[in-house]
């Protein structure tokens, strides 16, 4: 009897230690994840091309040697750094109202392929949100969809996590475009 306890006691020992000494995965990251907020905005860039200075949003502040700052580089625009001020609409209509601004820059990055990086955020005046949303990321603007990090924000926004999903919406050679973004938080306070 006493062996018997004393191999039921090291059995329970055993599978305490085992139990406590690997790591167990929890509820949450077995579902699969849905965003706790979807949002969808558009963004409209109009390249500075040294004639249109009173409607230009974006403008290129830094160049390769071969470029220069109202014409974007050949080579993909290799080397180009573009600062922009987009308005940002509900819909794909440059004269809607806008809601706030895409501030920040991207930078051409690649000679072989049509690509950039970008770091922006989307600053809200409106009504419906306060805040912001921050975002970074590399742009194959070849590929019809790109996805990006959703990496902060502040106000309505704060702390959040998650993807946007950009597509090209319309372009106007190298002077307009239009992004349209399909954001999907996962982390929301």
């Amino acid at each position: 009897m006493k062996l018997i306890s004393t191999l039921l006691f090291f059995l329970l020992l055993i599978s305490l230690t085992y139990s406590s000494a690997t790591p167990t995965r929890s509820r949450k990251r077995d579902r699969v994840h849905e965003p706790c907020k979807r949002l969808v905005f558009y963004f409209h860039d109009i390249i500075y091309n040294g004639h249109n200075s009173k409607n230009a949003t974006s403008a290129i502040v830094g160049t390769p040697a071969w470029g220069n700052r109202t014409i974007l580089a050949n080579q993909n625009h290799f080397g180009d750094l573009v600062v922009f001020d987009d308005p940002i609409t509900l819909d794909n209509n440059l004269h809607s109202r806008p809601i706030g601004r895409a501030q920040g820059f991207y930078i051409y990055d690649k000679k072989e392929i049509f690509t950039a990086w970008l770091g922006f955020s989307f600053v809200f005046n409106s009504t419906q949100h306060k805040g912001s949303i921050n975002f970074a990321g590399a742009d194959p603007l070849m590929n019809k969809t790109r996805d990006i990090s959703v990496i902060g924000g502040t106000g309505d926004f704060f702390m959040t996590r998650g993807v946007a999903t950009l597509s090209t919406d319309s372009f106007e050679g190298e002077v307009y475009f239009r992004l349209r973004a399909e954001i999907n938080l996962y982390e929301c306070w």
